[in-house]
C-alpha cells in the first residue's frame, strides 16, 4: 500500500497534460507520478527529465530499458522492475531476452556493447556503488561520451525512482504487475502488491 495516499487524477486538471502525454505512452498513470502530484512544481520538473532521459539522445529504447530493468534489480525495486521489463517488451526486446537480464555476461542473446551497459548498470545499483575505472572503460570501448552520460542518466533516473518508489511502497498498477507476474520467473511484487 502507498504510504502517501496518490492525489486523485481529477483533482490536479493544471497536470493533465503531463498525465495524458504518460497515459499515451504508457497506457496508464503511474501511481508514482500521483503521488509526487503533492508537490506541483516536481512533476513537471520530473516529467522533463525522464522524458529527456528516455526519449532523447542517441541510444535506442530498448537498451535503455533493459539498463534500467537491471538498474533497479540491483537496487530491489519491484515496482520499477515491472514497469521496466514490460517497457522493454513494448520496445521490441524478446521475453527470452528479458528473462535472461540477469544473466547477460553469460547469455549469447547480448552483444558485447550490451554486457559493457548491462554491467555498469548492475554495479551502479549496488550500494555502496560498484562501477570502476576498468567497466568504464569497457563502456568507452564501445560507446561515444555521449552515450556514456546517456547510459548513466539513464541509470540515475532510476535511482530516484527505485529510491521513490520503494520508499513511498508505492501500489503498483495491474498491468505491468500482470506482465511481471506472468513472464519474470519467481517475481513477486512484494510491498507494491497491495492497494
Amino acid at each position: 500500500m502507498t504510504l502517501i495516499k496518490p492525489i486523485d487524477r481529477a483533482a490536479t486538471p493544471e497536470m493533465e497534460s503531463i498525465f495524458s502525454m504518460v497515459e499515451a505512452t504508457m497506457g496508464f498513470v503511474p501511481t508514482s507520478m500521483l503521488t509526487m502530484a503533492h508537490w506541483p512544481e516536481l512533476l513537471p520538473a520530473f516529467s522533463g527529465l525522464a522524458s529527456t532521459v528516455i526519449r532523447g539522445g542517441e541510444l535506442n529504447a530498448d537498451l535503455k530499458q533493459l539498463i534500467a530493468f537491471v538498474v533497479s534489480n540491483a537496487a530491489g525495486c519491484r515496482y520499477c522492475q515491472a514497469h521496466t521489463s514490460q517497457n522493454a517488451e513494448k520496445n521490441g526486446v524478446s521475453t527470452e531476452k528479458i528473462q535472461a537480464a540477469f544473466e547477460f555476461e553469460t547469455s549469447s542473446l547480448f552483444t558485447d556493447a550490451e554486457r559493457a551497459a548491462l554491467r555498469v548498470a548492475l554495479h551502479a545499483g549496488m550500494v555502496p556503488n560498484e562501477v570502476d575505472a576498468v567497466q568504464m572503460d569497457t563502456l568507452r570501448a564501445h560507446y561515444s561520451d555521449k552515450q556514456c552520460v546517456e547510459i548513466v542518466a539513464v541509470i540515475s533516473l532510476f535511482g530516484f525512482l527505485n529510491r521513490w518508489n520503494d520508499t513511498m511502497a508505492t501500489t503498483l498498477e495491474d498491468d505491468p504487475k500482470q506482465f511481471a507476474t506472468e513472464t519474470l520467473n519467481h517475481w513477486q511484487p512484494g510491498k507494491h502488491g497491495e492497494p
